[in-house]
């Protein structure tokens, strides 16, 4: 593979192969193509759900907050068992816009195709208020989910020349569909946020 095209951190080029895959896997030739994760999603035996489908399902109490004051503590989540076909459910939270919820399914993506094992909540450990305190969360795995994921995303090559283009994080941002958030973290984490400044904000 022409190193070149990769970050210059050992970890990111091993992010960034990993991404290039699901990439040509996705039928995307160039890296500066917008990549869909809802469209990738089948290939991953996922099935995005909307809301409205699991509503009927859920009380009142867990809808309003949900919804409402909860809406900002989660982003979306998959049911560890399978469906009849195969396939695993997965919810995304409607309050988000678009661009978070490309994120959010991309990660899940990721965690299907990187082979990694599901986390549950653990019920062992309660709080006073009879909340579960702990939960098998493996810091590794969400770390290459959504590195790998964001970089499905933002390839950086095409990244690093939109920057040297002079163009700003809400542009390429804009281009590929995501939060302007997540272009500024990929140029950080791809040594390319020094440059980035160099030629948009202080130029």
């Amino acid at each position: 593979m022409d190193t070149e095209n990769l970050p210059p951190t050992q970890k990111g080029r091993q992010y960034e192969t990993r991404a290039i895959g699901l990439r040509e896997f996705a039928g995307l030739r160039r890296a500066d193509e917008r990549l869909n994760p809802f469209e990738l999603a089948r290939y991953a035996k996922l099935l995005v759900a909307s809301f409205e489908q699991i509503e009927p399902f859920l009380t009142e109490e867990t809808k309003a907050h949900l919804l409402g004051e909860g809406k900002d503590k989660w982003s979306g989540g998959a049911c560890s068992q399978t469906l009849y076909d195969g396939k695993k459910l997965i919810i995304l939270n409607p309050t988000h816009g678009e661009n978070r919820q490309n994120a959010t399914l991309m990660e899940e993506i990721c965690h299907v195709f990187l082979g990694h094992k599901p986390s549950r909540l653990a019920i062992e450990n309660v709080s006073k208020q009879g909340k579960p305190i702990a939960r098998d969360y493996n810091e590794a795995d969400e770390e290459a989910a959504y590195s790998v994921g964001a970089a499905a995303l933002v390839p950086y090559s095409a990244l690093r020349s939109f920057v040297e283009d002079g163009k700003t994080s809400r542009q390429i941002a804009q281009h590929f569909n995501v939060s302007r958030e997540l272009v500024e973290y990929r140029m950080k984490v791809s040594r390319l946020w020094e440059k980035y400044k160099e030629k948009v904000v202080s130029g």
